[in-house]
């Protein structure tokens, strides 16, 4: 692993959570606002053509210039960069110890995925505005701290971010061909909640399992409520069962079932549902290869 802190001095993502001691905001229910009607017209198309196996028989076709490419073959390893960024206020509170933590719970969280994480950098910016994160601030923020290119994953975790929402995250979408910019790219990425991080003060949502959902849809993953419906596609994911409502805490007992005249009970226990982060277990086999896919259609080598 390489690893690099910059330590920068500037002037200047989701249940509701239960207040702990130390933090009496009220977090809205996960509510990253990832969905298909914020996607690219190219993820949409794309992760329709998937769901249907369209790709497998077409490998390699072009679509709108970029190609739509089979599985990854063998483990997957992303570049991250972490990008601490806090208030004058509280500027100290999110330590190095915690970024270790947060990165030893991805890379687990993803082992059976085969998707491994090599930070390349973690930053430490003190910055009033930026640290919130509104409006064009998240903008000039992301400018001036982004690392690597499209492939490289930079998570921005801040002190207070806007909304009072735990997390968020851009889907892939198609950069064009070649070699774009990075101003084309520059707001992608997630920005999180730092508090969220192992050893923060938010009760039911400090293991480290926000920046591991958003993660899934920076890999190309939906959530399993996607469209709030019994009927559809759903997420696009075939081994994930029907499900209309997000997950508030862990109910498992009874068992969560949003759609009872439709096969399987809520999938309460993965990623990309909204539970408390202790509910969390894994993926399914079917989102293992949608990340593969969207890696190597999106991301590989860009």
């Amino acid at each position: 692993m390489h690893l690099s802190s910059i330590f920068v001095g500037l002037a200047g993502l989701l249940a509701s959570a239960s207040a702990s001691p130390t933090n009496n905001t009220v977090y809205k229910h996960f509510d990253c606002g990832v969905d298909l009607s914020h996607a690219s017209d190219h993820f949409n198309k794309t992760v329709r053509q998937m769901h249907q196996g369209v790709f497998k028989a077409h490998s390699g076709t072009q679509m709108a210039g970029h190609a739509v490419r089979a599985a990854a073959a063998g483990p997957i390893t992303v570049n991250v960069a972490f990008h601490i960024v806090t208030t004058a206020a509280k500027a100290g509170t999110i330590t190095q110890k915690m970024a270790d933590a947060q990165l030893a719970t991805m890379n687990r969280a993803y082992k059976a995925s085969g998707v491994q994480f090599n930070r390349i950098a973690t930053t430490f910016t003190v910055n009033d505005a930026w640290a919130v994160g509104a409006g064009n601030d998240a903008t000039a923020m992301k400018t001036a701290l982004r690392n690597g290119t499209y492939s490289t994953h930079n998570i921005y975790f801040m002190t207070d971010l806007t909304g009072s929402i735990l997390g968020t995250c851009s889907l892939p979408s198609d950069i064009g061909p070649g070699t774009p910019d990075p101003s084309t790219y520059v707001t992608d990425g997630c920005m999180i909640q730092a508090n969220t991080m192992p050893g923060g003060n938010i009760y039911g949502f400090n293991l480290g399992m926000t920046a591991v959902h958003e993660t899934g849809h920076w890999m190309g993953l939906l959530h399993t409520f996607e469209g709030y419906s019994c009927t559809g596609n759903g997420d696009f994911i075939a081994d994930t069962p029907m499900q209309s409502t997000s997950t508030d805490g862990c109910p498992s007992k009874p068992p969560k079932d949003s759609c009872p005249t439709v096969a399987g009970i809520d999938a309460i226990h993965n990623y990309m549902d909204y539970s408390d982060d202790s509910c969390y277990t894994g993926f399914t086999a079917d989102q293992n290869k949608r990340m593969s896919n969207m890696w190597s259609t999106y991301r590989l080598g860009r």
